[in-house]
Order: C-alpha cells, then sequence, then structure tokens
C-alpha cells in the first residue's frame, strides 16, 4: 500500500482546477474504469470526452463563467459529468435535494437564479411547476425517459465540436449547496474548484486511498460527503467509483460484494439500519477494507461481525469539509471525533481548531465550548447573503455552532449542537447525551430528545424511542433506563413510542418535523402526573 503523498505525487502537478487534475490522472489511467452505475462505465478517458462534450452542449445553450445550473434527481453519473463540464466553463452546479417539496424548490432555483434545470422524470411535474413561476424560466433537460431534443444524453451526443475558453482558475466557484439555516430558509454553501480538490487530497491522507480502490457512492450528491469526499477523493487517487442512485439497506451488502468495493461513505443512522438488519443479507466474501461514518454505537458489530476493521468517525460541516478524523493507524478512541486533520504533504498548511467558551476565550483540556475552525477548504461564503456569512465568521473563524470538548491527546469529541441545547431548571443538557444514553437501551433502534415548553418556564424533556423490530418496549423501561445512569434533572418527563421516526434525504433524524407535530406531545407518556 502507497502511502498517501506517494499516491498524489504519482501523478504529474496540475493547476487545482478539476479539469487540471483529471487531466493529470487520465495520462496514466486512460482505460481504467472511471466510475460505475449499473450497466454503464465510463473510462478515464470516455468520461474525459463525455465532459467535455458536455460542456460544448452546455455552452451552446449560453452557459458561460459564473453561470449556474441545477440538477435535480437521485444519484446519476449525469452528476458527475455536469460538475466536471460546469467547471470546465467556470460555471457552477446547483444540486438539489429531488425530496424538496414546491416551496423549498422554488426558494433555491429563485435564489440562485439559474440559467438551466436539469432533472429527472420523478421530479419533472414538481420543476415544471415552479419553473412556470419565476420571470424569466430557465431551460430544462430531463435526464432519463425517451430521447429527444429536451433529454440531457440527446443533447450531449449531438453537440457540436467547439473550441470551450481556457481552463477556469481554481478560485471559481464551482458549486452551491443549499443547507438549513437558522433564518427559515436554506443558505447556498459557494466552494471553489480548489477546494474541491485540496478535499480529496485530504481524504487520501484520511482513509489512505489508493489507485486501485472502489469507492461506492451511497449518500446524495446534494450533499458535501459524496462530492468533497467520495468523488473528489477518487480523482485525486486517480481510483473507480460506482454509483448508486439510493441508499438500500437490503442490497447493501450485495452490491458491495457483487462490485469489488473497497470504500465506502456512510452516516451514522446507515449503520445503525445495517446493523439490525437480518443477517442473511450479509455477504461475508465483501472486500470492505474502509467504512467512514461509523460511530460508537455500530463499530463493534463492523469489526467483529462485518469484518471492516477500518472505521473512521470525523467532523466536517457543508462550509468547512473534513476538519477532523480520527488516525489511519490509530489510536482510535471510542465516541470521538478524531484529532485536526492533515493534508498528505506535511509542508501544507491545514486545518486549526479551537475550542471557546461564550466570551469568546480559548479554554482548556476537556472544558466544553464551542468549536471555530480555520481551514485552506473554507466555503467562499454563503451565495448572496453577506449578512450571514458575517455572522459566522469570527475574526477568520468559522463558528460552528457545535459544542465539543478537547482531551490532552488532542482527540475531540462531540457534545451537541448550540442549539439543539434543553434548558431544564437552569441547567443545560445535551439531547446528544440523552439520545447517546437511551440508544444504549439494548430494545431501542434509535432516539430522538427534544425540548418541549415546560409549566415553570424553560424546557421539559421529551424523547420519541423506536424499538427494535419484534422487541417489547415500554415507556417506563425508558424513564427507569434513564434513572440508572443520568442526573435526575436529565431524567425525560415524556416518552412517547413510535412506530419509526422521520429522516431527512440524508438520513439524519428530522427534529423540525417531530416538533412541528402536536401528535407527538399528546400521544408521550407523562412521568410527573
Amino acid at each position: 500500500m502507497k502511502n498517501p503523498l506517494d499516491v498524489l505525487n504519482s501523478y504529474t502537478v496540475h493547476d487545482g482546477t478539476l479539469h487540471g487534475a483529471f487531466q493529470s490522472r487520465l495520462a496514466f489511467k486512460q482505460d481504467d474504469a472511471f466510475v460505475r452505475q449499473d450497466d454503464r462505465t465510463f473510462t478515464w478517458t470516455e468520461f474525459g470526452v463525455r465532459y467535455e462534450h458536455c460542456a460544448a452542449a452546455l455552452a451552446a445553450r449560453g452557459v458561460t463563467a459564473g453561470s449556474r445550473v441545477a440538477i435535480v434527481g437521485r444519484n446519476d453519473i449525469a452528476h458527475i459529468v455536469t460538475l466536471f463540464a460546469l467547471a470546465r466553463l467556470g460555471a457552477i452546479m446547483v444540486p438539489l435535494n429531488p425530496e424538496f417539496g414546491l416551496r423549498e424548490m422554488r426558494y433555491v432555483l429563485q435564489h440562485a437564479d439559474v440559467e438551466g434545470i436539469l432533472a429527472d422524470t420523478a421530479t419533472l411535474d414538481r420543476v415544471e411547476a415552479v419553473r412556470a413561476e419565476l420571470s424569466t424560466p430557465p431551460w430544462l433537460l430531463t435526464l432519463d425517459g425517451p430521447p429527444g431534443p429536451n433529454h440531457y444524453d440527446s443533447v450531449i451526443d449531438a453537440a457540436a465540436p467547439m473550441t470551450l475558453p481556457a481552463n477556469a482558475p481554481a478560485s471559481s466557484t464551482c458549486v452551491i449547496i443549499y443547507t438549513s439555516g437558522t433564518t427559515g430558509f436554506p443558505k447556498g454553501v459557494m466552494h471553489s474548484q480548489q477546494n474541491l480538490v485540496l478535499a480529496g487530497e485530504a481524504n487520501v491522507a484520511r482513509v489512505h486511498l489508493q489507485p486501485d480502490d472502489r469507492v461506492m457512492i451511497i449518500l446524495p450528491f446534494f450533499h458535501m460527503n459524496a462530492l468533497f469526499y467520495s468523488i473528489g477523493g477518487v480523482l485525486a487517487a486517480g481510483a473507480s467509483m460506482l454509483v448508486v442512485p439510493k441508499f438500500s439497506a437490503s442490497t447493501f451488502w450485495r452490491t458491495a460484494a457483487d462490485n469489488g468495493i473497497t470504500v465506502v461513505n456512510i452516516i451514522e443512522a446507515i449503520g445503525t439500519i445495517l446493523c439490525a438488519r437480518d443477517r442473511t443479507e450479509y455477504r461475508p466474501d465483501h472486500r470492505l477494507r474502509v467504512v467512514y461514518g461509523v460511530r460508537k454505537k455500530s463499530a463493534r458489530i463492523f469489526r467483529n461481525e462485518f469484518g471492516v476493521h477500518h472505521l473512521f468517525s470525523g467532523f466536517g460541516m457543508t462550509e468547512i469539509p473534513g476538519v477532523t478524523c480520527n488516525p489511519y493507524h490509530g489510536p482510535d478512541k471510542e465516541g470521538s471525533m478524531g484529532v485536526v486533520g492533515i493534508h498528505p504533504d506535511p509542508n501544507r498548511p491545514w486545518a486549526r481548531c479551537r475550542v471557546v467558551d461564550d466570551e469568546g476565550h480559548e479554554v482548556g483540556p476537556d472544558v466544553v465550548g464551542e468549536l471555530l475552525v480555520q481551514t485552506p477548504i473554507m466555503m467562499q461564503g454563503y451565495f448572496r447573503d453577506p449578512e450571514q456569512t458575517a455572522a459566522t465568521m469570527r475574526d477568520g473563524w468559522l463558528a460552528t455552532g457545535d459544542l465539543v470538548r478537547r482531551d490532552a491527546d488532542g482527540f475531540f469529541f462531540h457534545i451537541s449542537r448550540k442549539k439543539d441545547i434543553i434548558r431544564r431548571r437552569g441547567e443545560n443538557i445535551a439531547a446528544a447525551e440523552l439520545e447517546m444514553v437511551i440508544g444504549e437501551h439494548p430494545a431501542v433502534f434509535e432516539s430522538a430528545a427534544l425540548a418541549v415548553p415546560s409549566d415553570l418556564g424553560e424546557d421539559d424533556i421529551l424523547v420519541a424511542v423506536v424499538a427494535r423490530p419484534a422487541t417489547p418496549l415500554r415507556a417506563q423501561d425508558i424513564v427507569d433506563w434513564c434513572r440508572e445512569r443520568l442526573a435526575a434533572i436529565k431524567v425525560p418527563r415524556y416518552v412517547v413510542l413510535l412506530d419509526e421516526l422521520p429522516h431527512t434525504p440524508t438520513h439524519k433524524i428530522a427534529k423540525a418535523v417531530l416538533r412541528a407535530d402536536p401528535a407527538v406531545l399528546a400521544r408521550a407518556t407523562d412521568f410527573q402526573r
């Protein structure tokens, strides 16, 4: 196995752009597979031709440097082709969650002021409805369905040869990812081509990506992880990737084994789901050597039952990808977010972290405070939102809004989102702590702790709990479990047992949905009555 710096040094120096990085790898990887999906495979050479043709087709539609083009649909090779094609022109991809409702879709398309939209047929009704409301309707191409003049593949295949402009600079924005905002509207996080390329190089260091690795992408392309860690990592290492349209627990192991997958990125909820599945779905002949995103609750099963020993957990945000991670060769402190990440080149300055109190003063080891970050791959800002951009920054440091502690060895431990703190009788209680403790109950599949109004002012605690399949569980069991393990102030007043919890498309628990549903509190058992 090559060390990370040797992996990068296997290729020629490039200009920091997607096109430049791709061309530097293409010289060595021409006939090797670059990307696969179902029965489609593009070699490095074929993919390069494909995105150049796509760039020509987009340029013919008026796309130039700074233009913004939205893509709405499940994971598809078209996302990757479009990303590279737009970057080749100095233009910007705006990936949208295909599950967006009309209000969310309308806001993003209008706010991003897109010139064109690429959409799959499952989203067409919503896209068409929103498009008709815009003052200048953007052009629209369909990603699937029958070929025709407005079909993505047909337009690319018919693209007339043309001379493309000079390669855009590495500093040009290549993607705007909309993420949830405190104002009630999502914020468009802007990142440059260089940020994406550097994030991919850092991922080579993080999980020791190799040129012969096969990376399976199951997280959505409107998510930072899939774009910057998976695509960026494959590009940096000169590896290959398999695109999966949507995560499926029932086919996960079969897909991994049949395709010789060696690396996959997941999130905690996916790990929990896989651990709870029937073991008849597991394929012991898989070749997975790395799984990124496995948390404490699932780690033992992944190691002991699934046979994957390189498990990684870290911290990053859409605004600042890849900040911390546990070291490849250890140690791996259970439950931690790891240490500050590095670039394969030890001479390249990388992320810096501070933990501060409410007055902005740095705190010592094992003291909880807010995490502030400086990194070379910090966002360029929120699109058309200078006020929110300024509010997030503190003298060049990005304020994450996350409460953490750092131990004497430099390992970070996540406590809670600052805004996911329950204020009860003058005490601050982290919802994440309650969820961690409740999640250790053998009958619990997953849980969510919420603040609800208290008769005494401030908050009371409600926990929504889903039991493991065919496992008996009572609300009283949860309260008893908490009483044995937590201070009395942290024991929930309300417990509600649900068949399932709502999730976001990235499989995080959608607490906003729970908070907005009055039936959740109405159905809960009140243990103070």
